[in-house]
């Protein structure tokens, strides 16, 4: 599946239509949770064949696409089976009952209700929430219009803090030739470098989030010295927002390039299965572990490794840094020692290194 996104540019109405849409989408999921609170065991298709009776109980939710309504049961659907696959697993901790939703922000429409014109610039919504013609705004280098209709299976509106952006999910196969270098690495995410590797090359942690957490507190104060409900307020929530969205935006396209470089460069990769969510537990790191965002960073090794059909391996990280990658023994050290210097063999590498080099090994 390959996801195409634009920005939206259209006028004020039409974006007060979209965001009407997005709250029909909110209604009829809350709606279809609600129907599942009452009557445990309902299936997914009995989902489905409610948003037709809120179409007519309700006449300003017909005015949105009959798949897209299905759509927001979908997701209905997908919080409870979720918190039924947790439970089934015996997930620890909170299984993540499903609860009602009050910020939601796209709108999603399946294969109707939609219509993009041969330019492949413009797309036109044709459903009854009025929100007509609208221009695409993005890479010129990316042809949505390039694909047949029928490839196009979703297309979902999403409201962001600097804009309203349409997203194409195109079924397709993403071919990349990957060329062999005849390299097998184990990579150990840290916090003072990103990551070092077991040739001991590292990569700057860029800390996106302390770098702009001056002016995120100076935009904080903005917001909390306005009148609420105030237009002043709205706005200075807007600059808020936007900040934020900034500092996400940076350390997706970091994680991304990262991700990318080391994949096309090597045959193998090892990795430490890491327990993050037990991790930012500690309070003095939790911080510092959310600004790093290992997460993002190793869900886009794995799939940068599907595409480049290289073997992306997890390693349990048990000992990694005790154990000598030379000779195998185990030197006990605290976290605050950041050099491995073996009893055994004499060997010293700086802890990350050493604990790369065990991954990989």
């Amino acid at each position: 599946m390959l996801i195409y996104e634009y920005k939206l540019d259209g006028s004020k109405h039409q974006y007060a239509a979209i965001d009407e849409a997005i709250r029909i989408v909110q209604f009829i999921r809350n709606k279809s949770l609600r129907l599942w609170m009452d009557q445990r065991g309902i299936s997914k298709n009995a989902l489905q064949a409610y948003c037709a009776v809120l179409a007519k109980a309700y006449p300003f939710a017909s005015c949105l696409n009959s798949q897209a309504r299905q759509a927001s049961a979908d997701r209905a659907w997908f919080a409870i089976s979720r918190f039924y696959e947790n439970c089934k697993q015996h997930k620890p901790g909170k299984k993540g009952y499903p609860t009602f939703q009050h910020d939601n922000r796209s709108v999603e429409y399946k294969t109707t209700g939609w219509k993009l014109e041969p330019d492949g610039k413009h797309l036109t919504l044709t459903d009854g929430c009025g929100i007509g013609r609208l221009r695409l705004v993005g890479n010129p280098n990316q042809q949505v219009g390039a694909f047949p209709l029928k490839q196009i299976k979703r297309v979902r509106i999403v409201h962001r803090a600097d804009g309203y952006y349409v997203q194409f999910a195109i079924k397709t196969e993403r071919a990349i030739s990957h060329i062999p270098s005849g390299k097998a690495v184990g990579i150990d995410v840290g916090l003072k470098a990103f990551y070092t590797d077991s040739e001991g090359n590292t990569v700057d942690n860029p800390r996106h989030y302390r770098k702009a957490e001056k002016k995120l507190k100076r935009l904080h104060r903005q917001v909390s010295r306005k009148q609420k409900k105030s237009s002043n307020r709205k706005q200075a929530r807007k600059h808020l927002a936007r900040a934020y969205l900034k500092v996400h935006r940076q350390r997706e396209d970091f994680a991304r390039k990262t991700a990318s470089t080391l994949v096309s460069s090597h045959d193998l990769i090892a990795y430490e299965q890491l327990q993050i969510r037990h991790m930012v537990k500690n309070h003095h790191l939790a911080k510092s572990l959310h600004d790093a965002g290992w997460g993002t960073f190793l869900s886009w090794v794995k799939a940068y490794g599907l595409m480049h059909d290289v073997p992306v391996i997890a390693v349990a990280p048990q000992f990694t840094s005790q154990q000598c990658s030379v000779c195998g023994t185990l030197v006990k050290k605290s976290l605050s020692v950041r050099t491995h210097s073996c009893t055994s063999c004499g060997v010293v590498l700086d802890r990350d290194h050493n604990a790369a080099r065990v991954t990989r090994n």
